[in-house]
């Protein structure tokens, strides 16, 4: 796998798949999306169900994305790979957009369930952290002036920010809080009718895939720049 880490190699095969990935992500968020029109009003929240379909799966991938930063960051200070910190550099921003739409969505759906944009509860406190973990890295990033020392103050900030997902994870449990608990994956089986759990599914599986084609794009064109910068520093007197 590691083997991947070469800059040359993974261009070959970024190459090869975004296409497809691209392809396959239109194709679940298109039908994700035609199903959560198509579902109906639920009868409690009414249209403002759809809300959810926007609002999950931004949080999911807000929350998987923090995790392939630290991963990335953890592999690149250890084993200094070559791909690792700009993997764990370019996942931020993304990272951060997924979180800022997160709670822009769960406002926006809470204003007319709890009757306020927002609370100081745990859940919601804990995600807001986890925005402001991602705009601490992306300006750790941007404040150091080396690449190499950048990377490795910017993965220890990540890794050390990791002990916030457990708390996003489990504040509902921990703390009482208006955010509702978990009503997908339980013991119990999820709480959420059929109509509108597929549609779920398939914008949780469309934003994931998102996300990884962002990424290859973004990592792609850093590479590029980084041999423009290279190229242009070699050719100078």
């Amino acid at each position: 796998m590691f083997g991947y880490a070469n800059p040359k190699r993974f261009m070959e095969l970024s190459g090869a798949v975004l296409l497809w990935l691209a392809a396959a992500t239109a194709v679940l968020l298109a039908l994700g999306l035609y199903l959560s029109f198509a579902a109906p009003p639920d009868y409690q929240q009414g249209d403002t169900v759809r809300i959810m379909f926007v609002h999950v799966p931004a949080a999911w991938v807000a929350m998987m994305a923090y995790g392939f930063m630290a991963l990335a960051s953890l592999i690149g200070l250890v084993n200094r790979h070559p791909l690792a910190d700009i993997a764990a550099k370019e996942a931020a921003p993304l990272g951060a957009l997924f979180t800022a739409l997160a709670l822009i969505t769960g406002s926006l759906w809470g204003r007319p369930m709890w009757g306020t944009y927002w609370v100081w509860d745990g859940r919601l406190t804990s995600f807001l952290l986890l925005l402001f973990l991602y705009l601490g890295y992306i300006a750790l990033w941007n404040a150091i002036e080396s690449e190499t020392r950048a990377a490795r103050a910017a993965a220890i900030l990540a890794l050390v920010g990791v002990v916030n997902l457990p708390i996003i994870e489990f504040s509902v449990q921990w703390w009482s809080t208006l955010h509702q608990g978990e009503s997908i994956v339980r013991a119990g089986g999820p709480l959420i009718a059929s109509v509108f759990l597929w549609p779920l599914f398939l914008m949780a599986a469309g934003y994931t895939l998102l996300f990884f084609t962002l990424l290859i794009v973004r990592m792609r064109t850093e590479i590029l720049e980084r041999r423009a910068r290279a190229l242009a520093l070699n050719a100078s007197p």
